[in-house]
């Protein structure tokens, strides 16, 4: 059964075209991996299908009382909320109905025996579904889920606006699991996620009897999850059936295959051309000619797309720092609150460690906290000597209206348009993308324009929060392979073992200093 039917689809923003007639149907039960570089349009598709954005050309159709699920990279939550608050939203229809029910009791006293048929009816179905979707056990719903993602230990009450970026998608993927839609969108669900909850949601997936179509750039989660893949590359979208290794395989079969045949043609053009041009003057054989040409003119032209630009990042080492980059002595980070017992740590020059373990108990306040940009609630944190230090956020907040080339300019002055155009393009970005402004670019085009940042500045200490959050997979391959060669340190937040294993030498585990109880 077809749950969705996109006909014909076609968009564009300005003279940038994502989509030329793209058709595809969605089924009860199919597994979607949505897969495709950075910019390709993967989030625009979903906001396309779910109606957020008006399509220039095309038919998006549902089935009848479908309901959609969708998880948004940039949904933003309400202050004064609170984290139970969020995920009984999951359940406002069924409490839509309960009004409707008191409503239908308090005017049953002064209706006609007519009309109390037809309430009794309605009071019926009301009741019916009420009890069909659990709504007299929610608030054992809610905490069942909460439980499984860790959301209990933060505390249900806590105000929504005051969450960690990974404690953020799990509220936001909490609710949607409460809610059962019959079709799941999820866009980079395991974007902050920590290790133990994605392989709490690659269980769910698994399990899932519904259908989803899921944007993910963690090709082990995809591979684990999905039976179907759709790529998005030039403007077209293609289904493979199978998981995304097997669509590795089979598109790189189709690429070959159709670059012999160009190849085929190109020669065949050429000797056909070159045939025309000799023999259309000569009478005995300007009919032979004739005859090539109208060939050529019939022939169906077989092109090649435009390969698209790798990144390639390349870390400018600064200077030689002093032995220590940094050493803490009984700090204890945090806000209002503690967040670690107190710790004596200290890091050298040439190290690269990675800081792992679960969301919201404090690798990014400790990052921002050796830094100095907030004030430790105890304790000492010393840096060394001969610094220069690069810093990725994990987030950066803002609607940024500046285009990419100006946001080089401003933090490289002296550099020539051409040296900042070639800079961006090394990092993967194309000329229609280095002329749009920041805040139209997908995640992983502006994680590549503030990386374009850091490798043009001499560094000697990078302090990476989640750098491969929304970076495709020949970005993440890229960017890894740059941090193996960089000859200074290195202190990296990271969610994925495939990345960090082979680029650092030490791990801390930062569960071991937390105050949080897990």
């Amino acid at each position: 059964m077809s749950i969705l039917n996109v006909e014909h689809l076609t968009h564009g923003f300005g003279d940038r075209a994502i989509f030329n007639d793209v058709s595809f149907r969605l089924l009860k039960g199919e597994h979607i991996g949505l897969v495709g570089a950075n910019g390709e349009g993967k989030s625009t598709f979903f906001n396309i299908v779910t109606n957020k954005l008006m399509p220039d050309e095309g038919k998006i159709e549902w089935a009848k009382n479908v309901r959609i699920g969708y998880l948004d990279q940039h949904t933003v939550l309400t202050k004064g909320m609170s984290i139970r608050d969020v995920l009984k939203s999951a359940f406002s229809w069924l409490f839509q109905q309960e009004v409707r029910m008191n409503e239908i009791c308090d005017a049953l006293g002064d209706a006609s025996p007519e009309e109390m048929d037809h309430m009794m009816e309605e009071l019926g179905t009301i009741q019916d579904t009420l009890t069909m979707h659990d709504f007299y056990v929610i608030d054992a719903k809610v905490e069942e889920v909460a439980r499984a993602l860790g959301l209990l230990d933060i505390g249900l009450e806590r105000d929504v606006t005051d969450l960690s970026g990974g404690q953020r998608t799990k509220v936001l993927l909490g609710k949607l699991l409460l809610e059962k839609p019959d079709i799941l969108l999820l866009d980079e669900p395991t974007n902050y996620l920590d290790e133990e909850h994605i392989a709490w949601l690659k269980r769910y997936l698994q399990d899932y009897e519904n259908a989803f179509i899921l944007i993910s750039h963690d090709i082990p989660f995809l591979n684990e999850v999905i039976n179907l893949v759709y790529h998005m590359e030039n403007q077209e979208l293609n289904r493979y059936v199978g998981n995304y290794d097997h669509f590795q395989e089979v598109y790189a079969v189709k690429k070959a295959q159709l670059e012999a045949a160009y190849r085929r043609q190109q020669q065949e053009i050429s000797e056909l051309k070159d045939f025309v041009a000799r023999n259309k003057a000569r009478v005995s054989t300007r009919n032979m000619a004739m005859s090539r040409q109208k060939k050529l003119d019939k022939m169906d032209v077989i092109e090649l797309a435009a390969e698209k630009p790798k990144p390639e990042f390349h870390f400018k080492p600064g200077r030689t720092p002093g032995k220590y980059i940094f050493e803490t002595k009984d700090l204890v980070i945090g806000y209002q609150e503690p967040l670690s017992k107190p710790l004596t740590l200290s890091m050298e020059r040439g190290q690269k460690i990675a800081l792992v373990g679960a969301n919201g108990i404090g690798k990014t306040t400790l990052l921002k906290s050796i830094l100095g940009l907030i004030p430790s609630l105890k304790g000492s944190c010393e840096l060394g000597e001969n610094l220069q230090i690069g810093y990725f956020e994990q987030e950066v907040k803002g609607d940024n209206k500046t285009t990419c080339i100006d946001e080089i300019w401003a933090e490289f002055p002296s550099y020539t348009q051409y040296e900042v155009r070639s800079a961006l393009a090394k990092c993967g970005l194309t000329t229609k993308h280095i002329e749009s402004q920041v805040r139209v670019l997908s995640g992983g085009e502006q994680a590549k324009v503030r990386l374009c940042k850091l490798v043009n500045k001499e560094t000697n200490i990078l302090l990476l929060d989640e750098p491969t959050n929304h970076l495709d997979v020949d970005a993440k391959e890229a960017l890894k392979q740059a941090l193996t060669e960089y000859k200074g340190s290195v202190l990296l937040i990271c969610h994925e073992p495939e990345f960090y294993q082979d680029v650092v030498s030490q791990v801390w585990d930062c569960s071991k200093w937390t105050t949080k109880i897990l």
